[in-house]
């Protein structure tokens, strides 16, 4: 009957979950042993495919333009009457492929994520998730209906954000005052919606036995390869040797500037006083330079881009009602990976379509693997995939290559670029150090005064050389304008542990360009059939959290921005 599964997933956008049923009460009925195992995780893929297709579309639906009431219906039929059922049957189908004990080439790590799935698994929380998915919704909704009048003009925040590039320094500060007095207004509506996600959250953990959160997030995230001390080992090695770095473009950005104190609105300004970088003039235009870096970056991953840009497969430019922020999904039945962002004109919009681009890459990559739980790859090498790629196109930014900059332009691109990965560290560490606080202090933590001094008092730890004297309240409020600590909990650290990856490609590509993507290209196509070590090894790199080699990372940066200076 499987050979009856909609080709497109488009098909299936408003399927009930009586047309789901029939599908997994055969699975479930199929018999399964050595001879049947390969037949067996065919159909179970194609099925998995679908539905993960349909509710990517849905949830893409729903950013795309936050006001679509048909959007939101879907979005919340599916969570409500068919992600339940889907948990539950996909429970009952690990629990059948765990029992059968098959031995199948090149799925054992999928089978210990389906193992840690099936302790993990509760009925009673199948209506805590669907709470969890329309809280993150709403976070959405409040996010991205945060507009400003500059200039006489309704503007979106992200679209304000490009005054923090103008050399008028009294404009710069206006601007981000104003954008931060908006953010301040949902401070209440911000507050109780944690709670409920803090209720939430802490219901599922007592639920499965664990306890705490943490527990039972880390073995919901399939964490096998690291523990929460290896995250505060990282945290720890970032205050030695990063930290240091940081506090020294500070400096620098300070001295340039001719301030007595670097405030807020002075850290992105061009300390030479150059106008800001303008990348690109439309998106079109964004389109077409990102497409000559990654045909000069490797003409296989140039075509899987210009794929994508055929078949519709890229939202990139910010408007009012479209959810904030910038991802790649996949429609993992017809095998494409899905861009979105909100670009407005920056350069920051350049490394997001990079970044974007790898995991894109990442996605076609996998997509040749025959299993669905094959697909599934751990998010800390994800994200080695998006931030290699940013690190790898890094040398194609110029116009003699088709891309954005001239020489001097490009250097200067290099060196934000590169900067922007010493600053992004240590509030890494903010980001994942609080987070920790938060679900191992889970009753203090649900009160939002606690957050906001917490965070804080991490943020003076891990980010000095910035002058918050006086914007108390918008520094204590800061995490609520991480969508992370909202919408995916304990999604941060990848970042940090990504990019320490990201610089080790970065560093094989200095002595060897060709290769490095080789091996690049070889490590993304494995999927998540090999564990998180072996999968930097892959790559030619090293999975690590120790202050020696985040120490030669720095180095590193530091030496390259320094050789940059001298274009």
């Amino acid at each position: 009957m499987f050979e009856n599964i909609p080709t497109h997933a488009t098909d299936a956008l408003d399927w009930a979950w009586d047309s789901y049923q029939p599908y997994f009460d055969a699975l479930l009925s199929q018999p399964l042993d050595d001879a049947t195992a390969h037949a067996f995780l065919s159909d179970w893929s194609r099925l998995a495919r679908l539905a993960g297709e349909v509710y990517a579309r849905i949830s893409v639906s729903t950013t795309v333009n936050t006001k679509d009431e048909r959007a939101d219906q879907r979005f919340n039929a599916f969570v409500e009457h068919i992600y339940p059922q889907l948990v539950t049957y996909n429970n009952q189908l690990n629990a059948k492929w765990v029992a059968a004990e098959v031995e199948i080439e090149g799925f054992e790590v999928p089978l210990a994520k389906l193992r840690a799935d099936l302790e993990l698994f509760r009925e009673a929380n199948l209506p805590l998730m669907t709470e969890e998915s329309k809280l993150e919704r709403e976070y959405d909704k409040l996010i991205s209906a945060q507009t400003v009048v500059w200039d006489g003009v309704e503007t979106t925040l992200p679209k304000l954000a490009t005054e923090q590039v103008s050399p008028d320094r009294a404009r710069r500060e206006a601007a981000w005052r104003l954008g931060m007095e908006r953010r301040l207004q949902d401070r209440d509506a911000l507050n109780d919606l944690w709670k409920k996600f803090m209720g939430v959250r802490g219901q599922m953990a007592h639920n499965a036995q664990m306890p705490d959160y943490v527990a039972y997030r880390w073995k919901q995230l399939k964490r096998f390869d690291y523990t929460p001390a290896d995250s505060r080992t990282f945290q720890d090695a970032i205050a030695q040797v990063v930290v240091p770095a940081a506090q020294r473009l500070y400096e620098r950005q300070r001295q340039r500037l001719g301030l007595d104190t670097l405030r807020p609105w002075d850290t992105d300004v061009d300390a030479t006083g150059a106008p800001a970088l303008k990348p690109f003039e439309t998106i079109d235009d964004l389109i077409g330079k990102t497409q000559s870096v990654f045909d000069n970056v490797d003409p296989a991953l140039g075509q899987m881009f210009r794929v994508m840009h055929t078949e519709g497969l890229l939202d990139l430019d910010n408007r009012k009602d479209k959810a904030p922020g910038g991802y790649c999904t996949t429609f993992s039945q017809a095998k494409r990976p899905f861009i979105f962002m909100n670009a407005v004109g920056l350069h920051d919009d350049v490394q997001t379509l990079l970044h974007e681009g790898g995991h894109a890459f990442h996605a076609f990559e996998a997509a040749q693997l025959p299993y669905a739980q094959q697909e599934d790859v751990p998010i800390e090498f994800c994200e080695v995939a998006s931030m290699g790629m940013e690190l790898l196109a890094s040398p194609y930014l110029t116009t003699d290559h088709g891309g954005y900059y001239t020489a001097k332009d490009a250097a200067r691109a290099r060196i934000e670029h590169l900067s922007g990965i010493l600053q992004f560290w240590p509030y890494m560490a903010v980001v994942d150090s609080f987070q920790h606080w938060v679900y191992s202090n889970h009753t203090a933590a649900t009160d939002p005064a606690h957050c906001d001094a917490k965070w804080a008092e991490l943020w003076d730890r891990f980010m000095p050389g910035i002058d918050y004297s006086g914007l108390d309240d918008i520094k204590a409020t800061g995490w609520h304008r991480k969508l992370h600590i909202f919408q995916i909990p304990f999604y941060y650290i990848e970042y940090g542990l990504a990019q320490l990856g990201a610089v080790q490609v970065f560093a094989n590509a200095l002595n060897d360009q060709a290769k490095a993507v080789a091996d690049y290209r070889k490590s993304l196509a494995l999927g998540g059939t090999v564990s998180l070590p072996k999968l930097f090894e892959a790559a030619n790199v090293r999975f690590a959290f120790d202050a020696d080699t985040l120490g030669t990372a720095v180095e590193l940066l530091e030496k390259t921005i320094t050789d940059l200076e001298t274009v």
